[in-house]
């Protein structure tokens, strides 16, 4: 199925449910891009065992698809010098949710109970800050179905799929607010703030510089 081995197929069938596959991804490791900057394929995730955002919530949307969901993942666009983040949507008895990976107390699993992808995307604006206490929120996309990519062998590739990662970014965005708005967010409290400071998983290289790579397209992820 899909070009998967056994073994993926295996874990995979076991996640059939939004519940489950988030508590599948919240054993993995964030992917903290030691060696460089990736976008991994649902295989190359399965077989490494970590994952930052958007290759989570593609592995994710993989799940869903064999378990009879569309395979949709969304983009939470902030302002420029924050990250976005990305997440998989489903629809559960009438509702939309979503399944996100972070390594952060804010930006999580999202119950199916929001009436439209609207309401589910901007439940996320009082949790999308940065350390100077700034609302970052500002957009989000338009749903994007994975099956478009299927001839390009997303499900398995070997090499980054920074195709996915451009198309996401450039995909039509629904703002959330006018300058108005904007102009009269409150600052988050300090403890909202110092919140951040909990995190799930710990670098394993504290003083070492990251290598750095370039990539085309809009860079990313509040993980």
């Amino acid at each position: 199925m899909f070009g998967l081995n056994k073994e993926e197929l295996r874990i995979l069938k076991k996640l059939n449910t939004p519940k489950k596959i988030q508590d599948f991804l919240d054993t993995l490791e964030i992917n903290f891009e030691y060696d460089g900057m990736t976008c991994m394929s649902p295989r190359r995730v399965l077989r490494e065992r970590k994952a930052h955002c958007i290759e989570a919530a593609m592995l994710a949307a993989l799940a869903l698809r064999i378990h009879g969901h569309e395979p949709l993942i969304l983009d939470l666009s902030a302002v420029d010098y924050d990250e976005d983040h990305v997440i998989a949507v489903f629809r559960q008895f009438g509702k939309w949710g979503a399944i996100s990976k972070t390594n952060h107390t804010i930006l999580r699993y999202r119950e199916p109970i929001y009436s439209s992808i609207h309401e589910l995307a901007i439940s996320h604006f009082h949790e999308f800050y940065d350390y100077n206490r700034k609302k970052t929120l500002r957009s989000y996309s338009i749903p994007v179905n994975m099956k478009r990519f299927d001839k390009k062998g997303w499900m398995t590739s070997e090499i980054d799929l920074w195709y996915v990662n451009d198309h996401l970014f450039e995909a039509r965005h629904i703002e959330l607010m006018n300058k108005a708005q904007i102009a009269n967010l409150r600052k988050v409290d300090q403890i909202e703030v110092d919140s951040l400071k909990l995190t799930e998983w710990k670098r394993r290289d504290s003083g070492r510089k990251q290598k750095k790579q370039k990539i085309s397209g809009k860079q990313r992820r509040k993980s």
